[in-house]
């Protein structure tokens, strides 16, 4: 049956949408109302191009992008039909249908699974990155607009294992800044500061090698090294840092391979390094000759000025690796960081990266530095700041007010960590069950032990139901006497 010509109305009105993007939305709108059936033939090329004083090639391109969204069928020789599918839910009843049950232990792979389908950033306390609506998507529309205009050859061509050259080179001047010298061939960029940690483990940790990492420290990590047989050590924190005289101790004890640390706005505390505690971590690991794998994910979120310092800054890359990201602060699935290292370190891991993916994605690299270029990526890091610091102590209050206690209330960055004088991961099972995404300080320990800490995002931080919940949940704790 053919989908009757008069019920075809004009294209939804709106000045941002091209013809072909009207006619989609048109055909996506009446297929999900079911004013168009499953087996319906859509109206032909010809009919619709008169009706709706349009090409036949708008009418085509829109009818293959309904194909391409899986709303259509193209049969040769016959027309467009439409297809049967399933009706989308609400977005809200997707990530509840998605939602993995509660766990009796509440491990990494769950909690990566939950968030991916969690429907807003207000229900995600727990994650590790900005709301989108805080991310300035225009600098990337425009980034990739200006890519279209790229001859056939520079968008389809496989790029290099070092990465885009323009891109390294504009990362050489970043680095300066931060007054790290590298050479564009002592930077490797790579697909997130996931796959950098990947690469390193790869090339300098053997089984049973130790492997010095926070407790607390960034989860993903640590199944990485364990995978190569690592022995994962975990060095204790402070609210003014890594615990330093704990640090000798175990690096006296275990000769570790590497230590992996965030000098800069550590996940989960908040906490930076200061002067004397970088000179003191470089001179254990020249005196016990371990590698330092510097992670500056949260550098940019950093003001000016910052009391921080930078363990490259004071190696210039002798024994020192330096990752950096522009994941959380453009955005999430853009999947572009970068490695500063010595010349040696960097060609090993170009090569390593060309053996296991050959190379990262140029076109993101490309994405990246045109935002850098165009001028306006500092600005805009500069807004994420000041909202940030425009909802941190508002959010630490909160907390406080729930009966939590705050490790320490960081400057800057997004992350308070927060006592609930109850197992974590009770609560993490409870706001599971309400429709929140909390993080368990378990998975930030690399043992996965049990432990009373949570991490909170500060910018997810604003459902009003959450200071309820977590109240809630202590006095339902202290009833029990658990």
């Amino acid at each position: 049956m053919s989908v009757p010509l008069d019920q075809i109305p004009a294209p939804h009105d709106a000045q941002q949408l091209t013809l072909v993007d009207q006619l989609v939305q048109w055909g996506r709108r009446r297929i999900d109302e079911r004013v168009f059936r499953p087996g319906m033939r859509m109206p032909s090329i010809r009919k619709l191009a008169i009706d709706k004083g349009v090409s036949r090639f708008t009418v085509v391109e829109a009818y293959e992008r309904l194909v391409a969204h899986g709303y259509l069928d193209s049969r040769r020789g016959s027309g467009f039909y439409v297809r049967d599918r399933i009706t989308p839910s609400s977005p809200g009843a997707l990530a509840a249908s998605q939602r993995e049950p509660v766990q009796s232990t509440i491990d990494v792979v769950w909690l990566l699974r939950n968030m991916l389908h969690t429907a807003s950033p207000e229900k995600g306390p727990g994650l590790g990155y900005l709301p989108s609506r805080w991310l300035d998507g225009e600098l990337i529309t425009n980034a990739l607009r200006s890519m279209s205009r790229l001859a056939g050859a520079q968008m389809l061509g496989l790029g290099t294992p070092q990465g885009f050259l323009p891109l390294r080179q504009q990362l050489q001047t970043r680095l300066a800044e931060l007054e790290i010298g590298a050479s564009e061939q002592q930077i490797v960029l790579t697909s997130g500061i996931t796959q950098a940690i990947d690469l390193i483990a790869r090339i300098y940790v053997k089984p049973g090698d130790a492997v010095i990492v926070g407790d607390p420290a960034w989860f993903q990590m640590f199944g990485r090294f364990a995978s190569q047989g690592a022995r994962l050590v975990g060095m204790p924190y402070t609210p003014d840092g890594p615990d330093l005289d704990a640090l000798e101790t175990l690096v006296a004890t275990w000769r570790p391979k590497m230590l992996i640390v965030n000098s800069v706005l550590h996940n989960p505390t908040g906490t930076s390094l200061t002067a004397a505690q970088a000179f003191r971590i470089l001179q254990l690991a020249q005196e016990y000759d371990f590698i330092v794998v510097e992670d500056d994910v949260y550098g940019d979120l950093c003001p000016t000025g910052f009391a921080a310092t930078r363990l490259a800054s004071l190696d210039q890359l002798k024994r020192v690796i330096f990752l950096g990201s522009f994941s959380k602060t453009l955005a999430a699935n853009l999947r572009v960081g970068y490695v500063a290292a010595s010349v040696d370190v960097a060609k090993a891991l170009a090569d390593q990266k060309m053996l296991v993916g050959m190379t990262s994605p140029e076109l993101n690299e490309r994405v990246v530095y045109k935002v850098l270029t165009e001028g306006h990526y500092r600005r805009h890091v500069e807004r994420l700041r000041a909202r940030l610091d425009a909802v941190r102590d508002k959010t630490a209050r909160m907390l406080q007010s729930t009966g939590l206690r705050l490790f320490t209330t960081p400057d800057a960055g997004m992350f308070l960590w927060a006592d609930a004088g109850v197992d974590s991961d009770g609560l993490a099972a409870a706001g599971h069950e309400a429709g929140f995404l909390l993080t368990p300080g378990s998975l930030f320990s690399p043992q996965q032990s049990p432990t009373t800490w949570m991490r909170f995002n500060v910018a997810n931080c604003g459902d009003p139901a959450l200071p309820a919940l977590i109240a809630g949940h202590l006095e339902k704790v202290a009833r029990r006497g658990i």
